[in-house]
Formats: C-alpha cells, sequence, structure tokens
C-alpha cells in the first residue's frame, strides 16, 4: 500500500508579482472556493500581507454591508465563497473608495469581473462568460502579468505628465518672452520667423522625445495616485511660472546683453534664439526624471532616442546660425564661440537652478 500526493504550487514570478504589488501599494487579496486551510497555506506562500485569517463565505452571510465594507479592508484570504460573495465583496472594496482589478476564469465570476473597476479575465483557461463580462484578457493566464501592466500604465501616466511638464513651460517661456517685450515696446528678441523655427524644430522634435523614456526606477516603489488627482497639479503650475520667469529673465539677459555689446540686432535675435533652445534642451534632460535626481551618469546617458534628437537640433542650430544660405532665411548672424560657450553655461545654471528646487520640493515630501 502507497500513498499519493498531489500538490499544485504557484508559479515562482506570481510570488515576485505579489511581492511588486505590495511594494506598489496594491493590497492583492484571495477570493477562492477552495477550503479555508487550504486558501490560509496558499497565501502564506504568495506572500499576501494577512495570511492568518481567513474568512469563508458562510463567515460573510453574517456580515451586513457595512459590517463587511469594514472587514474586507483588513482581510486578504477569502474561502468557500460563492458568486455572490465575490460580487460582494467587490463592492465593499469599492464603497471604501478603493480601485478594484478582479481576476477569474469561470463563468460563476462574470458579475464581479463586470462590477470590478479593472475586470480581468484569463485568455487560456477562462471561459466565454468570463471573457466577455472582463475589461482585460490575459493571453498567459499570469499574474505576473498583472503586475506588468501596472509598472506599464505608470510608465505611460508617467511620459505623458513628462510631455504636458516640458511642452506647457517652455511654450509658456517663450509666449512670455514675445509678450513682454510687446508690452514693454521693445524690439523682439527673435523674429517671427524664428519663433516659428523654434516651435517646429523643437516643440516637435524634444517634446516626442519624452514619449518613449524608459520606466523610472521606483516606479513600482510608489503608492497609487489618487483617482481624482489631476494632471494639471498646483506642483506643476508652480513648475510652469518658474520654468517661464527663468526663460523670460535668461532670454532677455543675453538679448540686452548682446545689445549692450554694441551687437547688430540680427545678431542679438540669433543670441536669443540661440539660448531658448539651449534653455529647452536642458529642460528636457531634467523633466526626464520627475521622481528622483536628474544628476546621476544613468540621466545623463539618456537613451537613443533622446541624444538622436538632441544632436540632431544641435546640428539644425549650427546650420541656421553659420550656414549663409540658411542666415538669409531665418536673418541670424554667427555668434561667437565665447558668447556660444556663455550661453551653454546660462543652460547648465537654469539647470541647477530647476534641480535645486526639485530636491527642495522632494525633501519636503517626504518628510
Amino acid at each position: 500500500m502507497g500513498l499519493l500526493g498531489l500538490i499544485d504550487p504557484p508559479r515562482p514570478e506570481a510570488i515576485a508579482a505579489v511581492a511588486e504589488c505590495r511594494a506598489a501599494g496594491i493590497r492583492v487579496k484571495m477570493i477562492t472556493g477552495d477550503h479555508a486551510g487550504t486558501a490560509a497555506a496558499i497565501a502564506a506562500e504568495i506572500g499576501l500581507q494577512n495570511s492568518d485569517r481567513v474568512l469563508t463565505g458562510a463567515d460573510l452571510d453574517k456580515l451586513d454591508d457595512a459590517q463587511l465594507a469594514t472587514e474586507v479592508g483588513t482581510v486578504d484570504v477569502f474561502a468557500r465563497t460563492s458568486p455572490e460573495d465575490k460580487l460582494r465583496l467587490v463592492t465593499a472594496l469599492q464603497a471604501n473608495g478603493l480601485s478594484v482589478a478582479m481576476t477569474g476564469d469561470g463563468v460563476n465570476d462574470a458579475p464581479a469581473l463586470k462590477r470590478a473597476d479593472a475586470g480581468i479575465a484569463m485568455g487560456l483557461k477562462g471561459s466565454e462568460a468570463a471573457k466577455e463580462a472582463a475589461d482585460l484578457v490575459l493571453a498567459d493566464d499570469n499574474f505576473a502579468s498583472i503586475a506588468a501592466a501596472v509598472r506599464e500604465g505608470r510608465t505611460v501616466y508617467d511620459n505623458l505628465k513628462k510631455v504636458i511638464s516640458w511642452t506647457l513651460p517652455t511654450n509658456a517661456g517663450e509666449a512670455l518672452v514675445v509678450i513682454v517685450a510687446l508690452v514693454a515696446g521693445m524690439a523682439l528678441p527673435m523674429t517671427a520667423v524664428q519663433i516659428l523655427w523654434i516651435n517646429l524644430i523643437t516643440g516637435i522634435t524634444l517634446g516626442l522625445a519624452l514619449a518613449f523614456e524608459p520606466t523610472e526606477s521606483g516606479t513600482m516603489a510608489r503608492p497609487p495616485r489618487k483617482r481624482s488627482a489631476p494632471i494639471l497639479s498646483g506642483e506643476l503650475v508652480w513648475h510652469v511660472v518658474l520654468v517661464a520667469s527663468l526663460f523670460l529673465a535668461l532670454v532677455f539677459g543675453m538679448f540686452s546683453y548682446a545689445l549692450d555689446r554694441g551687437y547688430s540686432l540680427p545678431l542679438a535675435q540669433t543670441i536669443a534664439m540661440n539660448t531658448l533652445v539651449v534653455l529647452e534642451i536642458f529642460h528636457l534632460f531634467f523633466i526626464r526624471n520627475i521622481h528622483g535626481t536628474s544628476l546621476t551618469w544613468a540621466a545623463a546617458r539618456g537613451t537613443k532616442v533622446v541624444w538622436t534628437v538632441v544632436i540632431t537640433i544641435t546640428a539644425a542650430q549650427f546650420a541656421i546660425t553659420y550656414v549663409p544660405a540658411l542666415q538669409s532665411v531665418l536673418g541670424t548672424e554667427p555668434v561667437a564661440i565665447l558668447d556660444g560657450l556663455l550661453i551653454v553655461g546660462l543652460g547648465a545654471v537654469f539647470f541647477a537652478i530647476i534641480e535645486i528646487e526639485k530636491q527642495i520640493r522632494l525633501g519636503l515630501q517626504g518628510r
């Protein structure tokens, strides 16, 4: 006589994914039809936060909706549950103001999948009813794919925010330079053709480069953002004001510097235009890291897309500044080497100012 035992262990990547979700502020809960002892053992193995306490379907039947909404916040394992129990659990979590992603594969999971903010069905073993009710279908039936999707979603959101955080301040600074010159009755620091050139060469390329940014380190170590959090936050408004003000001061400073040295108006405008472009490039390297420091080798190394764009823009600026045929089109004049170095130096000063401000702000937020 012999004894045969069977075990269906969780995938190793699932255990790592649960840990990654916990670090990201995502509470993972198990809702199963298995025995309470089995559910508790698996929950402990995969690393659920509260694996020692299990509520069964019979326990849930004794709780009204208000009591369930309280219990569901502290209990992570639910066993011997019915389709009605799963639906009640999703509703109770949402009643606490939480965003709920629900996974399932059976016909009885369909109501809960439909109710959840993000219903996720299994693509390989899932029933057609579950797939129809779900918002997403996993092609590999792997929980690790959900964690990867969260990471990718945060990266996409961060990159969208980076594009906006780069575009709004730079456009505001460019517009402010023109508006102040018109109000003060001064000569424009840049001609209309030069402004159009800047919008074409930088607005399209530099902003687009941010869409290809890789995931920042620590992305899955941050808590989820609030559902009501706006993209145009007070922090972003302040950044727009700060950067636009620095653009105004530095561009006008270089324009006045050129005129005070007796340079011609076209040369002064060429210097102002190149100053604006250099500031936008430095701002690009700053905005690539909105949650951490930009003063690292990885940040300076950038990506192939970023450096391709920066090199292309730099070459284009050299062409319109020093190639006679293009000078006649854009009304530019050659800039002396020392003046060019001064422009780059001001870009570095601008970068240092906004980086120091970011580190102070991040330090205050971390308190």
